[in-house]
């Protein structure tokens, strides 16, 4: 452990002090924070040279950023616990037998969720639910059946203090995912998230369209193409967090992201972009996450001694990492400006030929780089369009279009996209605002989510133009909530702030509607 200063301890102390007078966070809030800032004290990774220039500077400068997953990694950013293996057989730690109705399957999730850590203190995967709480269901009429639905999902969102914690339904219809599906449009909450695995000849057509509804209330669920996805990460994959595609019993030790825009500003010209400098920060993040996947295996204790490892919920060599991505379109952008050329991503051929040229340069970088402890990705990293941050100005999520620049038409922008989700398995998505009149007529929603995802996009997500609940980057808030916090009110879930950023530095309100 290397020594800091005394300037850095007395700056955290500051900052401490902020956290325990802030008028508008909670107690629960403070002391994820307070946590925060005892971490930041420690140095134990063996760092990269160069890495500081990247990562510890502002905004308008960073090329690499670590998402505040703290200097001493204590467990994996993301963990995906099998809960089919604790419905079966229980779980010795927790003190908990095998479920056996419905009540006791409610419970004993509810339970396990408190002990399920990740990069929020919360868990970011709440399990396949439908599959989950089918065998239970039988004996129960749908009256009892939604009212204890109801209270589980309510239990969620007022404990979980995020909505980057997620549960997955479908490709198949169940009686639980019906349920739940009208639970959730009734109830209009921002926890959890939720993912409709889709896959058109295997989800049924009224099943999806009760998906679409429930969405058009409450900005969920989105829909996964399973097909793409299972493909990719074979059938034993969640969709955790945003929108992160993970493996099933594992998950990701980290996730670092390239702001890609930055990082053109530092290049002379588009060669001087694809031969020095993008490479140069690819391989400094690179080596920037294998020190922390190495802390967090070989140091930390975490697969040795926590009860979600000892018991097989999860499992060392099912864990991965995410290589992520924002700016695009500003990268795009600022080169072309660099070499006097005309276009924008999102609207001219050339410019978004460049794009994929970069995410081809990208990939071919991660499929040569080897971390030891990616086993179950074939030793490498997995792609990611991360969704952006609250403080990124003129900072694109993933390769998505600016909001405001959106082409006219849907087609158009769907066509751009589909030249690049194939890239991401760990996760990449785009966000539509539907205007209120499609509640009339649902099938559109179903039929852009056929047609999308027979050429290749990956995943998408649509709420109604006036829906409390919304859809920020990859996670959602309520618009009533993000008031209540503009107006210096606490507010339960740490997300709403985030949104709250978001909707100011990213525009996110201003999205055309389609």
């Amino acid at each position: 452990m290397r020594d800091i200063s005394m300037e850095r301890v007395n700056a955290t102390r500051e900052q401490i002090l902020e956290i325990i007078k802030s008028p508008t966070l909670t107690h629960e809030q403070k002391l994820t924070n307070l946590a925060n800032q005892a971490d930041s004290l420690m140095e134990v990774l063996d760092l990269p040279e160069g890495l500081d220039e990247l990562l510890n500077t502002d905004i308008e400068t960073k090329c690499i950023c670590d998402l505040s997953e703290g200097h001493a990694p204590v467990r994996p950013r993301y963990i995906v616990p099998d809960y089919a293996k604790f419905m079966k057989e229980g779980c010795s730690f927790l003190q908990l037998p095998p479920p056996t109705d419905l009540l006791e399957a409610l419970n004993g999730l509810l339970i396990f969720y408190k002990h399920v850590p990740s990069v929020t203190n919360y868990p970011v995967y709440v399990g396949q639910l439908d599959e989950l709480l089918e065998p239970f269901m039988d004996g129960v009429d749908d009256e009892q059946a939604k009212k204890l639905l109801k209270m589980f999902m309510t239990h969620v969102d007022r404990t979980v203090l995020d909505s980057f914690s997620h549960a997955d339904i479908g490709p198949k219809a169940t009686r639980a995912g019906r349920l739940l599906l009208e639970v959730e449009a009734e109830l209009e909450n921002a926890v959890p998230n939720l993912t409709l695995k889709y896959e058109e000849g295997v989800t049924d057509d009224d099943f999806a369209l009760a998906a679409v509804n429930c969405a058009l209330h409450s900005a969920k669920p989105s829909f996964a193409n399973h097909a793409m996805f299972k493909k990719e990460l074979t059938e034993n994959y969640v969709i955790a967090s945003c929108y992160n595609g993970l493996p099933l019993g594992g998950g990701s030790y980290t996730l670092c992201r390239l702001i890609l825009g930055n990082i053109a500003k530092r290049a002379k010209n588009i060669q001087d972009f694809k031969e020095n400098q993008l490479p140069y920060v690819l391989d400094i993040m690179a080596r920037y996450m294998d020190a922390r996947i190495k802390f967090e295996v070989e140091e930390s204790g975490f697969f040795e001694n926590n009860f979600l490892a000892k018991e097989g919920f999860i499992h060392r060599d099912r864990f991965t990492a995410m290589f992520g991505m924002v700016g695009m379109a500003e990268c795009v952008n600022i080169l072309l400006e660099k070499e006097g050329r005309e276009g924008s991503f999102g609207h001219d051929k050339a410019a978004d030929d460049l794009g994929v040229e970069i995410m081809e340069i990208i990939k071919d970088f991660n499929d040569h780089h080897v971390n030891p402890y990616c086993e179950v990705t074939g030793g490498h990293f997995l792609l990611h369009a991360q969704v952006g941050l609250a403080d990124d100005v003129n900072v694109t999520p993933g390769t998505r279009i600016p909001i405001g620049e959106e082409p006219e038409e849907l087609v158009d922008q769907l066509l751009v996209l589909s030249r690049f989700h194939k890239y991401f398995p760990s996760g990449t998505g785009d966000i539509f605002p539907i205007d209120v009149t499609v509640h009339k007529n649902p099938e559109f929603v179903l039929d852009i989510v056929k047609g999308a995802f027979r050429k290749d996009l990956r995943y998408l997500s649509f709420y109604s133009s006036d829906s409390d609940v919304i859809r920020v980057t990859g996670y959602l808030v309520k618009r009533s909530e993000m008031e209540k916090l503009d107006q210096g009110k606490a507010v339960l879930q740490n997300t709403t702030g985030l949104g709250l950023g978001a909707s100011k530095n990213g525009h996110i309100l201003e999205r055309k509607v389609r």
